[in-house]
């Protein structure tokens, strides 16, 4: 079953409510087994929507997260859960590649998908199976005073993009990756530092794909791209009118046609998201596209409904709200292993430099 996620020098879980917080500290231990049923009672709807528009959907392993984590350079308590697979693993092509994650609770968070993976590399002999380099996650990894500073200084040093991990080894999160077509847009974040892009870059630049750091400047605790800048459709970018994107970095997508739309305000405030849930209001901007025009949202977002029909695609409303606790939503639940088509250029006035040559 799931745990509560443990404080380590990057993580530092809260409660939501301030003033319950003076008085208890974030919960330990195992999540509670009516709110893991109810999670999974809307994974399961989510199946059932996926299947029935043709989908096959494949589940993770069960794995015990309640066993603690001990290596030569940490030990952590416990580890998470496996509802957000879209976290750890991503798809290029006919490639898997296994993220190199940034917590300590979530190093192994791999193994629930590992019996699917080597599945796929048996059955497929063109399939590319790839694991990132393993960081160490010993303390000098993580910059400890981050989350002492006081927010004035967070906003004055916005344009740094120094976050909770330092810059030494190989840090990325899968989430911190949008893949649009051949381009991959890659974020800055507490989870995924510059040597882990320069890594990507590197990695899948002789396979004939593009990696840009992408940047959002107001998120001053960033940390996945998919509830700030979320590609709906060829030309279309559903966008947090919150983290506008860096100054200058839009011209990429303006010069090749993109349409930016922004997202409406969620129907929940911060305040009002589950108790331990550890992500912001923006979890409604986290929708699941099955096709260019067919858009999963979650039950309760109407303004973002309307929007998105509006601009002519279909909604598909699901419950999702329990799910939120688990670290994601619609997107974070999902990974997409196989989809028809090809590998589109959606960048032809692009002038890029490969890595090598920089």
């Amino acid at each position: 079953g799931a745990y509560f996620e443990p404080t380590e020098p990057g993580n530092r879980p809260a409660l939501r409510d301030k003033n319950i917080a003076k008085m208890f500290s974030f919960p330990r231990g195992p999540k509670r087994q009516e709110v893991t049923e109810k999670a999974n009672e809307e994974l399961n709807g989510l199946v059932a929507l996926l299947e029935s528009q043709g989908v096959t959907v494949r589940r993770p392993e069960k794995h015990n997260f309640g066993l603690s984590v001990k290596t030569p350079f940490f030990e952590v308590e416990n580890q998470y859960c496996a509802v957000c697979p879209r976290d750890v693993m991503i798809t290029f092509g006919n490639e898997i590649l296994e993220a190199t994650m940034s917590r300590r609770s979530r190093f192994f968070e791999y193994l629930p998908y590992r019996k699917l993976v080597y599945e796929y590399w048996h059955k497929d002999p063109d399939m590319i199976w790839n694991a990132a380099p393993k960081p160490t996650m010993q303390n000098a990894m993580y910059r400890e005073d981050f989350w002492e500073c006081p927010m004035e200084d967070r906003f004055e040093s916005m344009h740094d993009f120094e976050f909770c991990v330092t810059q030494d080894e190989v840090i990325f999160d899968a989430a911190d990756c949008s893949r649009f077509g051949r381009d991959i847009f890659v974020q800055e974040s507490m989870t995924t530092n510059r040597a882990g892009i320069r890594w990507l870059k590197r990695h899948l630049e002789p396979r004939g794909f593009r990696v840009h750091d992408i940047h959002f400047p107001l998120d001053i605790f960033p940390s996945h791209i998919d509830c700030t800048f979320v590609p709906l459709a060829p030309g279309v970018v559903l966008v947090n009118p919150d983290r506008p994107i860096k100054e200058g970095e839009e011209k990429l997508f303006m010069d090749n046609g993109w349409q930016f739309i922004e997202a409406p305000l969620p129907t929940s405030t911060d305040d009002e998201m589950p108790m331990f849930c550890q992500s912001s209001k923006w979890l409604a901007m986290n929708v699941l596209s099955i096709s260019p025009k067919k858009v999963i949202c979650e039950e309760q977002e109407h303004p973002l409904h309307e929007l998105l029909d509006k601009h002519g695609f279909e909604v598909y409303p699901i419950p999702f709200r329990n799910v939120f606790e688990f670290g994601g939503s619609l997107h974070c639940a999902t990974w997409d292993i196989h989809r028809t088509g090809t590998c589109e250029d959606y960048f032809p006035k692009l002038n890029y430099t490969p890595v090598t040559a920089s």
